[in-house]
Parts: C-alpha cells; structure tokens; sequence
C-alpha cells in the first residue's frame, strides 16, 4: 500500500510523537548520571527496581566494587531467569537477583543507600503501596532516583492509564508529589533531553541520630 507524500510525512511525524523513549540508546549517561545523583561510590549499597537484562545494574556494581552491593530485581519467571544469566555471565559476586512484585520492593528494610528505576515508575498499578515500600528499603538518609518519561500527550486521568498507548509515560510534576506523599523529602526534578527526566528524593534522617 502506497501514501501520498504529505500523508507520508505526517504517518512519520505520528510516530516519531508516539514512540517512548529507548533507553538502551543512553546506557554510559544514565549511569553517569546516577552515580552523580545518588553520591555512589565504593561500598555503595543499591538496589536497581526493574532491571530488565541487567545492564544498568552491572555498569553500577562496578562502581560499588566488591565491598558494595547491588539488589537486582525484576518480575516474572522467564525476567527472572534472562536476569540471572546476564549477571551469572558477568561474575561480579556484589550482584544479587531479586523476585521482586508489583507493590513491594522484596528488599530488606533499611538496606540500601540509594534505590534506582528507570522507565518503570509509569508502570506501577499502585504507587502508594511502592512508594512506601522503597522508603522503607532506604537507610535514613538514603536516596531514590526515577529516571522516567513524560507522555507525549495529555497525562493519562488514572494511575493503570499511565502504560497505555496515547497516555505512556509520567509526569514528573506528578512522581515528585507522589514520593513527597510518600514522605521523600528535597525532592528535585531535571530534564535530561525530549521527554525524559531524573526524579530524586532523599529519605528522611531520624531525629536524634
């Protein structure tokens, strides 16, 4: 099937507009720009939401070194399994794979310094529930960094509309007041490039401590 030119051309346009992010395509920067974010360094302890095959989570493990240590979680048998293989294949024995869930982290409380996602927080059916989840996962003072992406057009009205064709992606207006909601406190937002953005948000430090 053919298009006329003009057609063509707005065909191209709608989907230049419509397709998210790759993230693949800015692995070096998203680390970079994480391990600047959340102060890691070695002996870090950190804890990737949603790490897909693991790329990020082993470029970070590096920078803990062996005396850190990196949760890796992701969700489904064949993830899980996909997870394991590329971490296993690194043999770096600071990374540990987590079973992780829809509405709660899995990871022990008060066990890391700085909790990370990227393009996963649009995803979560229940932010509420997450949210309290990976303050509880944060040592006090520790912090959480959501690198996510806007909808290319209006925000979607309900929370399970934030994955949906037409709606995909986050505000990040709305993931700062989420995780302040949440209890996060000096949350910051920056534009990294197009619709992207780096969402940050320290856990609280205890009185007295």
């Amino acid at each position: 099937m053919t298009y006329p030119r003009r057609a063509r051309s707005l065909l191209v346009l709608a989907l230049i507009l419509w397709a998210p992010p790759v993230r693949s395509q800015d692995e070096a920067g998203d680390a970079d720009r994480l391990v600047e974010a959340l102060a890691l360094g070695p002996g870090s302890v950190i804890a990737e939401i949603g790490a897909g095959d693991g790329t990020l989570s082993i470029a970070l493990a590096r920078t803990v070194g062996t005396d850190g240590h990196v949760f890796t979680t992701e969700l489904g048998a064949e993830r899980l399994k996909a997870l394991r293989k590329k971490v296993g294949a690194a043999r770096l024995p600071q990374v540990e794979v987590v079973d992780g869930h829809q509405a709660r982290t899995n990871l022990p409380d008060g066990c890391c310094d700085a909790v990370l996602m990227r393009d996963v927080y649009h995803h979560f059916g229940d932010p509420v529930l997450i949210n309290a989840s990976l303050l509880a996962a944060l040592k006090p003072g520790g912090r959480l960094a959501v690198l996510d992406f806007a909808p290319s057009g209006e925000e979607a009205d309900s929370v399970a509309g934030r994955a949906r064709d037409g709606h995909h992606g986050v505000g990040r207006q709305t993931v700062s007041r989420e995780l302040e909601a949440a209890g996060f406190i000096g949350v910051s937002a920056t534009s990294i490039a197009g619709r992207r953005y780096l969402v940050v948000g320290q856990k609280p430090v205890e009185k007295g401590s």
